[in-house]
């Protein structure tokens, strides 16, 4: 992931299959976008697990990958008991940051696809330069795109949808946070329900500006957007979180 990795030892997509729990899909019968987002979480540590990258690793380094960005394309339909076969790499990286992309196929066909920008910082959270030895092991392309940002209109007063709530101590993840998959659902439960089911295929996409934690109250404005949805988070007590949308 440096720009001197070699590229000849590029390798085919890292695979795992994973089976739709009864608890993975919604009221429709369909696996949540959510899900989609954590399958890609738990792929990409297995992923890094097997070529000796694992949470020890990055904890004697003092040194960890934080989500910056997020799309989830759901472009079919995949029921709860289906076994899917997910595929993930490293598609390209700067300096301080890099992408996965990944893939979801039922049956041979692309279902769904992920792409995730990370970025690595230390232990004071300040941007850390990637190792050599991630390079060496991951090589890809230094990338021609830049880290996903999502821009927003202006919110319109008389159709926008304002929840608060609190974090609660489900939707935190080993570090502390909010799982960034969370944030998906969250976006949804601001959304008519026969909006986000109809739709196949959709796309989500996620700009995180900032981490909730425990017990967090947070505001979520929501408005429709010619044919889609755009979503503000943000904490109470202000600061933005994210920045999102779900698009047809």
């Amino acid at each position: 992931m440096t720009e001197t990795a070699d590229l000849s030892h590029a390798r085919e997509p890292f695979r795992h299959t994973y089976r739709v729990r009864f608890d993975e899909a919604g009221v429709d019968g369909l696996v949540r976008a959510s899900t989609l987002l954590r399958y890609v979480q738990d792929i990409a540590w297995v992923h890094s697990e097997r070529l000796g990258f694992d949470r020890a690793w990055y904890a004697e380094r003092g040194v960890a990958w934080l989500v910056r960005a997020a799309e989830v394309a759901v472009l079919g339909r995949i029921p709860m008991g289906a076994s899917i076969d997910l595929t993930t790499d490293v598609v390209g990286h700067r300096k301080v940051w890099a992408r996965r992309r990944s893939e979801a196929l039922l049956d041979g066909a692309v279902v769904g696809w992920i792409h995730t920008d990370w970025v690595l910082v230390d232990r004071r959270g300040a941007l850390a330069r990637i190792p050599p030895e991630i390079g060496n092991a991951f090589p890809n392309p230094i990338a021609d795109f830049q880290i996903g940002r999502v821009e927003l209109s202006e919110i319109p007063p008389q159709a926008a949808v304002v929840r608060r709530f609190r974090v609660r101590p489900h939707e935190l993840d080993p570090n502390g946070h909010v799982n960034n998959a969370a944030y998906v659902d969250w976006l949804e439960e601001s959304i008519p329900d026969e909006f986000v089911l109809r739709h196949v295929p959709r796309r989500y996409r996620l700009e995180y500006a900032g981490a909730a934690g425990p017990g967090d109250e947070l505001v979520a404005t929501a408005w429709p957007d010619g044919p889609s949805w755009s979503q503000r988070l943000r904490l109470a007590t202000g600061g933005e979180l994210v920045r999102a949308r779900l698009e047809v």
